[in-house]
Order: C-alpha cells, then structure tokens, then sequence
C-alpha cells in the first residue's frame, strides 16, 4: 500500500487551491494503480489547521488534528503540495506548516508541487519560490510544476497534460523507492533514568 499526503492551503470553501490538488491526487492515485500499486490518499486542509499551527508556533508542541496531519505527512511515500499565491509567493499558511514539520521529515520523499493564482503572470512561483523551500527540506521535487490560474479552471481544459504529467513523474519516483517504514515515536521506549545515570 502506498501512501499520497495532500497538502492543500487554499482560505476559502471551495477554493481552486483544493481543486487542484483533488486533481493532481486522483491523477497521481490512476498512474499509482495503472502500475500495479494499492493507494491510500491522505488529505490535510490547512485552512482547518490555522489556530492549531499558531498554537504550535507558540507552544513548540502539535495538537490533535496538527499532530495526526503532520504524521501523516511524515508517514506517506509522497506528497502533494498546493499554494495559492499571495504576493508572489507560497501563502504564509503553507510555509507555517511547513515550517512545524519536523527536520529530515520531508529528506528524499518525492514531491509533486503546485499553485494557484489569479493570474498567468504569477507562473514562475513555482520555480522561484517553491523549488528552493523544498530544496532546503532536502525533499525530491519531481520536473514538472503546475500552475493554474483562474482561467485554467473554466472553459478549454489545458492544464490536464501538466497535471497528467506531474502525476506520472511522482508515480514513478514512488515506484522507485522502497516503502516508508512506520515512523518510529522518539518517546515509545525511553532509556530509564537510573540507566542514564549509569551510563
């Protein structure tokens, strides 16, 4: 069984952020099963999530819902994540998530990335400023980036290829790696006190 976590920051109910990365996740669970694999699509709408994301900022610890979302992250063979665009940028939901996820979390797990704006003019956002926040997690971004504006969502359907596409190559980086094993809780099996001591 693999397993697809879907990262979506859209702010209204419903959002082309959320549409999209229905989309790319029903295309990346159709190129997952088409070779063969058995697929579980974890979804995690941050716009749910907000109150507990600055509670963690402020806290340092993760609560209920933020915590399961964060294991799922961490637990899944891939990840889809999806913006809308603020100020040229990934929108400071997003990067608050991203920024309370454990370090080495994200370290060689294929990533599809995606955005959506208003308009055409904000297409590079994926590549200037995405790329580089995944680069940093050390994640494995797959070649293809899709954008959609407004437009994409109305009318002629042309950004199916691009999601067809980005959906392929996480599939077959997925296919590549071996399954992730159950992330192991740092806190299971402590080392006694009195052990520590001896030690």
């Amino acid at each position: 069984m693999r397993t697809v976590a879907v990262v979506s920051a859209g702010l209204s109910n419903p959002s082309t952020t959320r549409l999209l990365a229905d989309r790319l996740a029903e295309a990346t669970d159709r190129a997952l099963r088409l070779g063969g694999e058995q697929v579980e699509v974890v979804h995690v709408e941050l716009r749910d999530l907000a109150h507990a994301l600055t509670d963690h900022l402020l806290t340092g610890f993760p609560s209920g819902p933020l915590a399961e979302a964060i294991a799922g992250v961490a637990r899944a063979d891939a990840l889809i994540a999806v913006t809308p665009v603020f100020s040229a940028s990934y929108s400071g939901l997003f990067k608050t998530f991203f920024d309370v996820v454990e370090p080495g979390t994200l370290e060689g797990k294929p990533v599809l990335l995606a955005a959506t704006a208003g308009t055409a003019r904000h297409s590079l956002v994926v590549d200037v400023a995405m790329r580089p926040l995944f680069a940093y997690l050390r994640a494995d971004v797959v070649a293809t980036g899709v954008f959609a504006a407004t437009d994409d969502f109305g009318g002629a359907d042309a950004i199916t290829p691009r999601v067809d596409r980005a959906a392929r190559e996480l599939a077959d980086k997925v296919v590549g790696r071996l399954p992730v094993a159950a992330v192991a809780d740092p806190f299971a099996e402590p080392v006694p006190f009195e052990e520590l001591l001896r030690g």
